[in-house]
């Protein structure tokens, strides 16, 4: 991180473990055991998260500023509002969303526990395309270049970009709804 720069914001706790999980040690655990301090910086709230890595104990730290106000989001969102991520990119947010939606099985043969972690699923996939779709400027037809700063990020523009463009998002944003509402249906038929 640059000197100069702030700390990117942390919209939503949600947002801070998912960017950890997507963040792992070099050992490949994300898991450090975190403790957090909460801090003023100028008009800003800096907080910053430290631990050692459960696995081979290498130290860990972030700092991220964190709103004025905590927001806790709705079921299916990672963070209210229309501002994007400044944690997570664009690719990596398609990234999340493809990790929870996976290839949908059929989910009228669901019950119990199974159709409770179905609709979990759906829900986050479906919020990590609407996270995708913030970085959409108005009227703008795809993601901008600009969007993906991370390596994994910058690897899903390179492998699929057709993907990021505005239709190929509402379509994927349609999919989860209409998966979400058929779930919902054969649970009250």
């Amino acid at each position: 991180m640059v000197a100069d720069m702030a700390p990117p914001l942390a919209r939503t706790h949600e947002e801070v473990h998912l960017f950890f999980e997507l963040n792992p040690c070099p050992c490949g655990v994300a898991d450090f055991g975190a403790t957090s301090a909460v801090t003023p910086v100028g008009g800003d709230w800096l907080v910053r998260y430290t631990g050692r890595c459960v696995a081979c104990g290498r130290p860990r730290a972030f700092e991220f500023r964190q709103p004025a106000e905590l927001a806790v989001p709705d079921d299916g969102e990672w963070a209210p509002g229309d501002a994007p991520s400044e944690l997570i990119d664009a690719g990596e947010w398609l990234w999340v969303a493809d990790t929870y939606g996976g290839d949908p099985a059929d989910l009228t043969g669901l019950a119990g526990p199974e159709r409770e972690q179905a609709r979990i699923d759906l829900l986050a996939a479906r919020g990590a395309v609407d996270e995708v779709r913030k970085f959409l400027p108005d009227a703008a037809a795809e993601v901008p270049e600009d969007a993906f700063w991370s390596y994994r990020g910058r690897r899903m523009r390179v492998a699929e970009p057709g993907r990021f463009s505005r239709v190929r998002l509402d379509a994927a944003l349609s999919t989860y709804e209409r998966l979400l509402a058929d779930l919902d249906r054969t649970e009250a038929g």
